[in-house]
């Protein structure tokens, strides 16, 4: 059943909170010195979070170059996130509870693996999934993951002063900002420095 959607949209301000990383490390949101792009994801080994995230990855350097720290929400609990994520260069945040997920009106929804415009992506991800597996790089998910199968994704871009800038709730399994979209926000976004600021 899905979760009602709460007003958290662009305008909105996000409260100063700190969360904890499943690596013991403490994220502060908003970042007073960046952007945020605050982006949930499904479960622990979902292989089609990992399939996006794998080009989060791969743009990592580009994303921080732009003044953007990623901050990535998991339904699943720290222990079972671990495994799958101990390799990513960026905060992964546990929310088994899904107390964020409300906050920000992330729903749940059969939409989310019935939709058509995710089964081309749902298969990329098996069989990328599968061939990282084989070679030792990824984990297979739980057959019963926490917090179950229909999580929706959803993207939030948020200013040093708490400002919602942006929002996306997708609306199918692999609907989310591409790197390129999160980049062109950032650009609008950002304030070029100007020479007494990088003094």
């Amino acid at each position: 059943m899905p979760m009602s959607r709460s007003p958290v949209g662009p305008g909105s301000t996000v409260q100063e909170r700190r969360l904890t990383a499943v690596s013991g490390d403490q994220v502060a949101v908003p970042d007073p010195d960046r952007l945020i792009h605050l982006q949930f994801r499904r479960f622990a080994g979902c292989p089609v979070c990992n399939l996006h995230l794998r080009s989060v990855v791969r743009r990592h350097e580009e994303i921080e170059a732009a003044g953007v720290r990623e901050v990535v929400v998991f339904h699943s609990p720290a222990d079972e996130l671990l495994p799958h994520t101990a390799d990513l260069p960026f905060a992964v945040v546990a929310d088994p509870d899904k107390r964020l997920y409300r906050e920000f009106g992330v729903e749940s929804s059969r939409r989310a693996l019935l939709d058509p415009r995710a089964w081309w992506p749902i298969l990329r991800a098996v069989a990328s999934g599968l061939r990282e597996v084989v070679h030792g790089r990824e984990h297979l998910p739980s057959t019963t993951p926490h917090g179950g199968r229909l999580g929706l994704p959803a993207d939030f871009l948020i200013a040093p002063d708490g400002r919602i800038l942006a929002t996306k709730h997708g609306e199918h399994a692999y609907d989310q900002w591409p790197v390129d979209e999160l980049l062109r926000l950032a650009a609008v976004h950002t304030t070029p420095r100007t020479p007494e600021q990088h003094g």
